[in-house]
């Protein structure tokens, strides 16, 4: 079994959220966008919360009008001391924010928003889309992948180079096309797994696009809970270090949809599980003292590259939560 110990950090009603964004920067976790009714945003306010500080971190609140406006199903990631957001669903239509490949950043020195918008107007770019997933290299890039058009599911897998302003369509992932996947970058790969493809829930591979050769690879595990984990989608996944090696965290989601769509919720898992990249191995967590409830819709994050951090989500009772957790390693 891996070991690590949850704490829950904060709890506030203002955080009671789900399908929302968070992000990372230093020993500060921010939060931004989701629903407290199903499909209805719920603010544009940045939330910030210092990890640092002594007891209950305190919360505090960021509106500004250069802020992008309301919406759920966005994805982050972040890059140079800055967060990048792009699209997600404006309201109660299944129709994305479309922004012709635009992406937002929020700079914490001045608490403000800026637009980036492509260099070249006329060249390809990203569709707009809900519950896709980014993530960056943490020197000049940014990968956006999959997620939920209007219609139907993506595969794709694009790139944004922030100096250049510019994207570029790399190879689409393995089939099915999904929305709820995670990915992450580590050393030169992007990692892929889960989702769910319209009728089941995506399990038991592990994706790999190797970037230097622009090329996917997959490796596959039993996802019997046992094992490997089970399959599940709008989770999370996140590299660490442990013990000086690269891990893969993989935790929580729905396995399950609700018969009422996104109206509802499924059946949800609390669990948490290490993958070990170089040994090709998953080991199931194991956590002592309080535990945070299962749930899915939420977002995560990593501290020092050795601790994760969880904000809010909804869970199996079709409620949204306002609690944030750390797991340290």
């Amino acid at each position: 079994m891996a070991k690590a110990e949850w704490k829950c950090i904060a709890k506030h009603e203002d955080l009671q959220r789900s399908s929302h964004i968070v992000s990372v920067l230093g020993h500060t976790t921010y939060i931004f966008g989701g629903e407290l009714v199903p499909r209805e945003p719920r603010d544009n306010k940045v939330f910030s919360l210092n990890l640092n500080a002594p007891g209950t971190p305190s919360i505090s609140a960021t509106e500004s009008s250069s802020s992008p406006s309301p919406r759920v199903g966005s994805a982050s990631t972040t890059l140079n001391g800055r967060i990048y957001l792009f699209s997600g669903r404006g309201g109660t239509a299944m129709a994305p924010i479309e922004e012709a490949g635009a992406l937002w950043s929020f700079d914490p020195r001045t608490s403000g928003w800026s637009f980036t918008a492509p260099s070249d107007s006329s060249a390809p770019y990203p569709p707009a889309r809900s519950y896709h997933c980014m993530t960056s290299d943490g020197v000049a890039s940014i990968y956006l992948h999959a997620g939920c058009p209007e219609s139907g599911r993506l595969s794709d897998l694009w790139v944004f180079d922030v100096e250049e302003k510019t994207w570029t369509q790399l190879a689409d992932a393995p089939p099915p096309s999904r929305g709820g996947t995670s990915i992450c970058y580590l050393d030169g790969h992007l990692y892929r797994m889960n989702g769910f493809d319209g009728k089941t829930e995506q399990g038991g591979v592990v994706d790999i696009f190797d970037i230097a050769s622009i090329s996917w690879s997959s490796r596959k595990f039993s996802a019997d809970g046992i094992s490997g984990p089970e399959a599940r989608s709008v989770g999370a996944l996140l590299p660490v270090k442990v013990d000086g090696r690269d891990m893969l965290v993989t935790l929580f989601g729905e396995r399950d949809p609700s018969s009422l769509g996104h109206a509802g919720a499924g059946k949800m898992l609390g669990d948490w599980w290490m993958y070990d990249i170089a040994e090709d191995k998953w080991v199931k967590g194991e956590t002592s003292g309080d535990v945070p409830p299962a749930r899915g819709w939420f977002d995560a994050d990593v501290v020092d590259g050795s601790k994760i951090v969880v904000a809010g989500g909804l869970s199996e009772t079709n409620e949204r939560l306002d609690d944030v957790w750390t797991l340290s390693f």
